[in-house]
């Protein structure tokens, strides 16, 4: 897939837990995780924006455009 999620990158310059960031955003831990690990399909507006609103971050700083190779 060509969109790439760094969200364990962001959570790491920050030192925060998968555990402590989703309960600060009032999400469970199972779900940050499938975001984290990039097999989520959707993610809310809502959700990028608590993120980045904890990780002190930009959208950009989470999500990334990888053009798949042909």
């Amino acid at each position: 897939m060509p969109i790439i999620v760094n969200l364990d990158v962001m959570m790491a310059k920050r030192k925060i837990s998968l555990g402590e960031l989703a309960e600060r955003i009032d999400l469970t831990p199972a779900n940050l995780s499938i975001l984290k690990t990039g097999k989520a399909k959707t993610v809310r507006f809502s959700t990028l924006e608590a993120i980045c609103r904890e990780l002190n971050c930009q959208p950009g700083d989470i999500l990334e455009f990888r053009p798949e190779e042909e």
